[in-house]
């Protein structure tokens, strides 16, 4: 099977039985989205939906946020990973989003980079789930899934797995494809034990045909 037709049988198997794939972070604002992708590095979404109502009571909007201090926030985040780090980013953010974009999210993902605590990942996720842009974030479970499946091959970072998923996906199916990837590495190709057996995809996944040659 080429790369090409691999890409197509995901597609249209993603399309039929995933046709609704949405971030699980909870968010009502764009800067509720950024907050909670920040947190959400290395940390569980389940974790910083758990943080966030409490969050965004307390900080209701960039400006509030930003006349904060570190100390606050920790408090607010400390159960979440890396906390010392994210509550630096946070702040750091608010002040950057208020005093240079009139608290409003840029749309463009290199834009976006420049605000503390957003990497190219999180900057393609504000990008395509906020303004539909034809990016693709890459995290853990993209990255796994890609190369299980083979829709991408030899990748040795997140970037290499862009630039080949970004090759063959449609730009208007990226940003729904980054959420069929996520939802399927985090529900069944799972990291230690994917469920094969129960994954629509393993008539065209690269990973199960060498199972079950192995067995």
């Amino acid at each position: 099977m080429t790369t090409p037709e691999r890409f197509k049988h995901v597609i249209e198997y993603f399309s039929k039985n995933m046709p609704v794939a949405e971030t699980e972070l909870h968010y009502q604002t764009p800067y509720e989205l950024i907050v909670a992708v920040i947190l959400s590095a290395q940390c569980t979404d389940k974790r910083v939906n758990l943080v966030t109502p409490a969050f965004f009571k307390e900080f209701p909007s960039p400006e509030v946020l930003a006349n904060s201090t570190v100390e606050e926030v920790f408090k607010l985040i400390k159960s979440c990973s890396y906390p010392n780090n994210k509550a630096k980013n946070i702040l750091a953010m608010a002040k950057m989003l208020v005093s240079e974009f009139s608290s409003k999210l840029p749309s463009d993902p290199e834009i976006l980079q420049k605000l503390p605590g957003v990497g190219r990942k999180t900057a393609n996720v504000l990008a395509s789930v906020l303004f539909n842009k034809p990016v693709i974030a890459v995290d853990t479970h993209v990255f796994r899934v890609s190369e299980r499946i083979g829709l991408t091959q030899n990748s040795k970072n997140p970037l290499e797995t862009e630039k080949q998923l970004t090759k063959y996906f449609p730009p208007e199916i990226l940003p729904l494809a980054h959420h069929w990837l996520i939802l399927h590495g985090r529900y069944v190709c799972i990291a230690r034990k994917p469920k094969c057996s129960e994954c629509g995809l393993a008539k065209f996944c690269i990973y199960f045909e060498k199972q079950k040659t192995n067995n």
